[in-house]
């Protein structure tokens, strides 16, 4: 969706400097997508930390998931 929107030059310039994007639209648009997600992750960690799920994985299981080879 195309919008016009007023950000700060300051902001812009951290948002071009941390999503290393030099076009500003893209740039942007990566921030959103970052924040979004990080939103995200905090709203299932604290499901899972208040008990509120029932995810059933145990830390071993998880761990399992997470391994990669190193070379």
């Amino acid at each position: 969706m195309r919008m016009t929107i007023d950000i700060d030059e300051n902001n812009l310039d951290d948002i071009m400097k941390f999503t290393r994007m030099r076009k500003k639209s893209p740039a942007v648009s990566k921030a959103i997508d970052c924040f979004c997600k990080e939103i995200r992750r905090k709203e299932i960690l604290s499901k899972v930390l208040s008990g509120k799920t029932d995810y059933t994985l145990t830390n071993k299981q998880l761990e399992d998931f997470n391994t990669y080879d190193s070379n």
